[in-house]
């Protein structure tokens, strides 16, 4: 465990070339870590005078991915526009970044039946991109979204398909889905799920339990209606550290034939952010 004291409201990390990649939902820079966790580097992507981007004009950038061309791509939740509706294209090797509009696609998924939208996750697989919107206690739905792999260069005619994620068990608190990454070994969705007392897709309220959700062979089920994980582990009952925590994003960073590496981010919104490093059994297909 890595504490960020320094760094608010970690909601998205990405992994590529022995380095992380975490970015804010309130933060004016996404911040590079090396393998040691420690901070080398950041991307400045805003302006601002204060540590934390004040909420009725953050960008929410929920969600972040390497794309099939090694860029990152990070989204905004959509869940406020127009300031929520951007996104970033990075160069992880230049630095470059250059802003992207998703004004265009975010209507599209409302007019597709996503009256609520909270984009928390995003991440590629053979052939498409994915993303997935969170639910709350008044939305109580989270949803999985198909799309091109460069869906944000032709947001009107890119394809567009969504899959209900069930295993909302808890009547009372709501299971949303914070994150997700695939397992290029297995073809397999990893998501983190995180229970917070909230009726609103902008609003924050008491955090719960977080969970991670694996579902099995994703290729083969982008035409399924419906989704439901094939295994739930209890991030509490996995350690002890996780209890208090919500967590809201994870990214492989190591497969053997045997155990998965991954790293999570928790944003406890007190303006700082933490680091996880665990390592579970690779889940049986």
């Amino acid at each position: 465990m890595k504490k960020l004291d320094d760094y608010p409201s970690a909601s998205a990390i990405a992994y590529f070339n022995s380095h992380y990649y975490i970015m804010g939902d309130d933060s004016k820079n996404l911040v590079i870590l090396g393998s040691d966790l420690e901070a080398i580097d950041s991307i400045p992507l805003y302006s601002s005078y204060e540590k934390r981007i004040p909420k009725p004009v953050k960008a929410d950038i929920e969600a972040i991915a390497l794309t099939k061309n090694n860029e990152l791509l990070l989204l905004g939740s959509g869940s406020l526009p127009p300031y929520r509706s951007g996104g970033w294209i990075i160069d992880p090797v230049t630095k470059r970044a250059d802003s992207i509009r998703l004004d265009t696609i975010y209507e599209r998924l409302k007019a597709s039946g996503l009256e609520v939208l909270n984009i928390e996750g995003v991440c590629s697989i053979p052939g498409s991109v994915l993303m997935v919107n969170r639910g709350n206690n008044a939305w109580r739905r989270n949803d999985l979204i198909i799309v091109d792999e460069e869906f944000w260069k032709d947001q009107s005619l890119s394809p567009v398909s969504i899959i209900r994620l069930g295993a909302n068990t808890d009547s009372i608190v709501f299971n949303g889905v914070s994150g997700l990454d695939y397992v290029v070994g297995t073809d397999q969705l990893l998501l983190t799920v995180s229970t917070e007392n909230t009726s609103s897709n902008t609003g924050d309220g008491a955090i719960g339990k977080s969970y991670l959700w694996i579902v099995n062979n994703i290729s083969s089920k982008k035409g399924m209606r419906t989704i439901d994980p094939d295994t739930i582990i209890d991030l509490e009952k996995l350690d002890k550290q996780f209890i208090g925590q919500k967590i809201e994003s994870l990214c492989v960073t190591g497969e053997t034939k045997t155990f998965l590496q991954l790293a999570l981010t928790a944003d406890n919104d007190d303006g700082s952010s933490t680091v996880f490093m665990i390592v579970i059994p690779r889940p049986r297909l």
